[in-house]
């Protein structure tokens, strides 16, 4: 048993601001020379790359349904070992999905923080918390925290309205100096925000002021025995776009391909870089390729180095974004059809309103594996899907998996550590 200082940080819905408390927290503490280790609860790729730069240490999803309580215990457990502080940033409402941040708070009796906008509102404020603090008997509550608070005026009636018995951690300011810009699909990557350190910086300083400044309780985490997987990729080069493009990517999936064997490069699509020409797999993960569209279409480095690679049946895995890139062309919200790839049969149209957003399944040969799919395109193509990821919870049908020669290719991203076997199979081009 490992005892570790660790807050869960919600709120009542989306844009509350947890993960400006989040890394805000996290900031503050490492420039006390805390280690501090983050996880985001969920499938998310954008919160995380944001909370790896506030804490100087990568952050890897914590889920009770796509990771599994067994693996989000040993991570627990894992980073307890030299943490000083972990914090866990939740996803949506405290009690909304299935399962919920609730869930996982209470699984790991970790406790919680309710981050509430407060800006129009004042007594309100009080109701809301309490309603947080005990729409759920026993779960561990911290207390609530007030952000994007006008004045110091406001932040006072925002302390009086707290019902006897529960704790206010204080407030951050409505402040547009450290606020986390966004775009579609979420916050704004790190490396495209000029000033995020500075941002980061004055966030640490505003919660050092006016909010939590001591390190929450600590919490016993229960040691978890890790079995290391077969090494069923030993010997196996995996070529791995990595850039603004293409940069969703789980650090669970690299750490479970590096133990199952494989040796993973690295190459930039958008400085055109080759892939490694003796690698045995690409790898193309999701992102924003429709913001570079044009420059993805002009790489005749990148681009000769991939369809060289397919054309003597090299393998590659495509996700989302990764998948986009292969088709014969994407036509992005302005309009404008770029060509691309052409090694997939196919076309993808980017829209304004989101496509689909839900966590799924995929039954394999190796049992079932899980992951999400969040995505604004749609695609036209005659290819037939191999297999058919199901809703995780209605069951309801859901994105395909595409296989076209060497290329397999889907909307779905996949948690390989949920299925390593699977995971294995992919890469080696075999049947799932």
């Amino acid at each position: 048993m490992r005892a570790c200082p660790a807050l869960f940080i919600s709120a009542p819905a989306s844009h509350q601001g947890k993960t400006t408390v989040t890394a805000a927290l996290a900031r503050h503490h490492a420039r006390l020379g805390r280690r501090v280790r983050v996880f985001k609860t969920g499938p998310d790729f954008l919160d995380p790359m944001i909370l790896e730069r506030a804490s100087g240490s990568p952050v890897y999803s914590l889920h009770l349904w796509m990771v599994g309580a067994d693996a989000c215990r040993a991570l627990l457990a894992d980073a307890a070992r030299d943490a000083d502080l972990i914090l866990i940033e939740g996803v949506m409402g405290l009690f909304d999905g299935t399962p919920s941040s609730a869930d996982l708070a209470a699984a790991f009796g970790v406790p919680v923080l309710a981050v509430i906008g407060a800006h129009g509102m004042a007594q309100t404020f009080g109701a809301l918390a309490f309603g947080l603090a005990h729409f759920r008997p026993g779960l561990p509550f911290h207390g609530v925290l007030a952000n994007r608070v006008a004045s110091a005026r406001h932040a006072q009636m925002l302390a009086e309205a707290i019902p006897e018995g529960l704790r206010y951690c204080g407030h951050l300011p409505k402040a547009d100096d450290f606020a986390l810009p966004d775009r579609h699909l979420g916050l704004t990557q790190p490396d495209e925000i000029a000033d995020l350190d500075a941002r980061l910086n004055r966030a640490a300083d505003a919660i050092g002021e006016t909010a939590l400044r001591e390190l929450p309780p600590a919490v016993p985490f229960e040691d978890q025995p890790v079995a290391s997987p077969p090494r069923l990729l030993e010997g196996i080069h995996i070529a791995m776009a990595r850039d603004a493009a293409f940069s969703f990517i789980y650090p669970a999936n690299i750490d479970l391909l590096e133990a199952l064997g494989a040796t993973i490069s690295t190459f930039s699509p958008l400085a055109d870089e080759p892939a490694a020409h003796d690698a045995d797999v690409l790898y193309l993960p999701g992102g924003y390729p429709e913001l570079h569209a044009g420059t993805l279409a002009n790489g005749a480095r990148t681009n000769a180095s991939i369809r060289a690679h397919v054309a003597r049946g090299g393998a590659v895995v495509a996700e989302c974004g990764g998948m986009l890139y292969l088709l014969d062309s994407l036509t992005t919200t302005d309009g404008t059809k770029h060509p691309m790839l052409g090694l997939l049969p196919g076309d993808a149209v980017m829209q304004a309103r989101l496509a689909r957003l839900a966590m799924q399944r995929i039954d394999t040969s190796h049992g079932m594996s899980t992951g999400h799919t969040f995505h604004y395109s749609t695609i036209t193509t005659p290819m037939q899907p191999i297999v058919t990821a199901t809703h995780a919870t209605t069951g309801a049908a859901g994105e395909a998996v595409y296989r076209h020669g060497p290329v397999t290719a889907t909307y779905m991203h996949t948690y390989w550590p949920s299925n390593p076997a699977a995971a294995a199979a992919l890469f080696r081009g075999e049947p799932l």
